[in-house]
């Protein structure tokens, strides 16, 4: 009976004691609860895939300390209602103004298409899809192999390098298991000038993806080769002939005026004149006289 009754002493200090401890803890995270103003949070209800439209029954509110407030976030759900998905938001995930676009920006890829790059699809198979692993977020180099004109050899040389892959067929988020997919159109994120050079090598060549790791963004001058040299055979073209240079532009002048020789001007002659000499009485007179006028 002593017994008993120290047990139940014992029990019912034990349990006072518990009591005690778990109100004090209730109270300290009570006030940590309270402590600070709270603000109204979207975030995401369900799974949101990038390229989808956010729909009311997608996202929720929740109520967050102030100072916890992500930046980018929202507060009404309808500034997120009918915007397009550009990166994928897991549930219970704020929705930010950096993992969606803005409204009428489209659905799909064209969303995820910055502002100055362009989206090009481009046809592959089972090897030039690298076996089914040119997933999205994936980096890709891509070469051509065709006959230049004018050449008589085929040759393979690189047109673009480290080009990021944004859809492989209508799949733009690769699965968490990173899974291979065969897929017959690959979308490729470039800018304006490479859209061009893609769609001319496409067109004129046989394309294939050479796919590359995604933190690896240094890229490497690599010159083409011809089947010839695969072969180790030597070239047996005659060597090009340079053209000769062309000759300089003579510089048109001005012909100088041609020199006259002086031709000397002799000087007139004295006119030939004669005198005669009249005397009249005491007086002399001296008249002179042209020479024919004297002979006349």
């Amino acid at each position: 009976m002593h017994m008993d009754r120290r047990f139940v002493v014992i029990v019912a200090f034990s349990l006072v004691w518990g009591l005690v401890v778990s109100l004090f803890f209730y109270r300290i995270a009570a006030q940590g609860r309270s402590s600070g103003p709270e603000k109204t949070l979207v975030v995401a209800a369900q799974p949101l895939p990038p390229g989808a439209s956010i729909a009311a029954e997608a996202v929720k509110t929740v109520r967050v300390p102030e100072k916890l407030f992500p930046h980018g976030g929202f507060s009404k759900v309808e500034e997120v209602v009918g915007r397009p998905v550009v990166s994928s938001i897991q549930p219970d995930e704020p929705v930010v103004e950096a993992r969606i676009a803005p409204r009428g920006s489209g659905f799909g890829v064209a969303p995820m298409i910055p502002p100055g790059m362009r989206a090009l699809a481009v046809r592959v198979n089972d090897v030039a899809g690298v076996a089914g692993f040119v997933l999205p977020g994936a980096r890709v180099d891509v070469l051509v192999t065709g006959r230049p004109p004018g050449a008589d050899d085929t040759v393979t040389t690189p047109v673009l390098e480290d080009v990021a892959v944004l859809s492989a067929g209508q799949t733009v988020e690769a699965d968490s298991h990173s899974q291979s997919m065969s897929v017959a159109v690959v979308t490729l994120l470039v800018t304006p000038a490479q859209a061009v050079s893609l769609t001319l090598a496409a067109s004129e060549g046989k394309i294939q993806l050479v796919l590359r790791n995604s933190g690896d963004r240094q890229t490497t001058p690599t010159r083409g080769r011809e089947l010839r040299e695969l072969y180790g055979q030597a070239d047996t073209r005659p060597p090009a002939v340079a053209a000769p240079a062309p000759a300089p532009a003579r510089r048109q002048t001005a012909p100088a005026p041609m020199k006259l020789p002086a031709i000397p001007i002799p000087a007139p002659a004295a006119a030939a004149v004669e005198t005669m000499i009249l005397l009249r009485g005491a007086q002399k007179t001296v008249e002179t006289f042209p020479a024919k006028a004297a002979r006349r």
